[in-house]
């Protein structure tokens, strides 16, 4: 049943791909908007000279120009109209430069089309653009094409205006600093300081003074005045790593300080003003901590005011390729040294791997290889330790592995064991078949011998 609301609402869809125009031109219809497609930014702008629509729902990458420059050309004829960007090509830079020039939100394809009808009836309630910054934002390193991802860089882009804190959650080796990073370059207090500590590093009793600073006599060994890190950081972002293993004293002090807002270096009789934006990391489950004791709750939820969970390397399959060629190509520039090529067989040995500790162990395993493989082409047996064989073992043994995993859920009283079963499997071969043709979806349709839509679609099932 199509919405009263939206009956004569008009949505623009620009995009040069005709199957995604005639897609988003029926699931749109049928929701009961008027709308209208186009093929380029020449076509959009002549038809702005005579109207306007209410959405504007766009492709970033058209043949003529790049889809954003609508979003100036919008704002110099004072059209006050949300925009919907869409992209195949994702990465954060991209997502927080669209966040930045004011897109309303943004959509990776191969998109799923509740997903898209959903945005468009909240940019429609709401009917109206947000506030442009003029601020150019540092590049980052954070790679990733995969679903969980993208909703990273996503929620990167949206909060690139605020300076609201933000707890980053996930395993070790994950990249939780270097997320920390990117939502300070994003940031309006991007020109101020960076300054992490890790609070696991630190022993519990100076842990107070590195933090907030001391006078000079205030503990034996204290000969002369120390800025701690809120002073280093004012202006700026401060960093606190490994929030779970702070001690319960500093956590009540840390507590009032993201209160107040001022502090006393130890030993101190000066109120300093805390002009700092936190972003704590950790990977305990804090909330467990809550319960045993070891975490203040109020705490928790001063930190936790938008969290962000980092997805481990094992969830992310699908950026291994993309992670080790990265990694490989800046070893080998770092080292002066020839960069390796990955060889297919060998792409599917590293997304057979557990990685227990995550992408800085890839990125320290594709340091080895730069030095330690003897040819240019990686071949699986170049691949240091247990890994090869491991994820061998476990490609040899999978029918036994699937057979495990059939009678643990049984056991557990789950139905529809064979939906779920076919399901993984699909996964499973979609995303080698993407590893051995090198992210060519239509070779990799080919070998599977399925069509290309078809491959797009569930990937993006299984994605979600």
């Amino acid at each position: 049943m199509n919405d009263s609301s939206a009956s004569r609402e008009t949505v623009w869809v620009v995009d040069d791909d005709e199957a995604i125009r005639f897609v988003l031109e029926r699931a749109l219809g049928r929701a009961g908007y008027q709308v209208t497609a186009f093929s380029d930014l020449a076509s959009v702008r002549t038809a702005l000279e005579q109207m306007q629509p209410e959405l504007l729902v766009t492709d970033i990458h058209l043949p003529d120009a790049d889809g954003l420059e609508l979003l100036g050309d919008l704002k110099s004829a004072g059209h006050d109209v949300p925009v919907i960007a869409m992209t195949a090509f994702s990465d954060l830079d991209q997502a927080v430069t669209a966040f930045k020039q004011g897109v309303f939100d943004y959509i990776a394809k191969p998109f799923d089309l509740q997903q898209v009808l959903s945005v468009v009836k909240r940019a429609l309630a709401g009917n109206g653009s947000v506030e442009v910054s003029e601020t150019q934002a540092p590049r980052n390193r954070l790679i990733g094409d995969s679903a969980a991802m993208q909703e990273v860089f996503r929620t990167v882009g949206r909060l690139s205006r605020s300076e609201i804190s933000v707890l980053i959650t996930g395993e070790t080796g994950t990249g939780k600093e270097l997320l920390a990073r990117a939502l300070h370059d994003h940031s309006p207090r991007s020109k101020g300081r960076f300054v992490a500590i890790n609070t696991a590093a630190v022993p519990a009793d100076l842990l107070e003074s590195e933090l907030f600073g001391h006078e000079r006599g205030a503990f034996t060994g204290a000969h002369a005045r120390r800025a701690g890190r809120f002073e280093e950081a004012a202006g700026g972002t401060l960093f606190l790593d490994e929030i779970g293993d702070m001690p319960l004293p500093l956590q009540t002090r840390l507590l009032r300080v993201l209160a107040e807002g001022d502090y006393y270096r130890v030993g101190g009789r000066d109120l300093l003003r805390a002009d700092v934006r936190i972003i704590a990391a950790t990977h305990q489950d804090l909330e467990q901590k809550i319960r045993i004791g070891t975490f203040r709750e109020d705490l928790f939820h001063r930190l936790n005011v938008i969290n962000i969970r980092l997805p481990a390397l094992r969830e992310r399959q699908e950026d291994i390729a993309q992670l080790a060629r990265h990694f490989l190509k800046r070893s080998a520039a770092e080292m002066g040294l020839e960069e390796k090529r990955l060889r297919p067989e060998t792409i599917r040995v590293l997304e057979g791997m557990p990685w227990p500790g995550n992408v800085r162990q890839l990125q320290n395993l594709c340091q080895h290889i730069c030095v330690m493989a003897p040819g240019e082409q990686v071949l699986p047996e170049d691949i240091p330790g247990d890994g090869a064989s491991a994820a061998a073992r476990n490609s040899d043994d999978w029918e036994n592995s699937l057979k495990h995993w059939a009678d643990l859920e049984l056991a557990q009283g789950t139905e529809d064991l064979m939906a779920e079963a076919r399901e993984k499997l699909e996964q499973a071969l979609f995303r080698s078949a993407l590893a051995y043709t090198d992210g060519k979806r239509v070779e990799a349709a080919k070998v599977l011998g399925v069509g290309r839509n078809t491959l797009s679609r569930k990937l993006k099932a299984v994605s979600e």
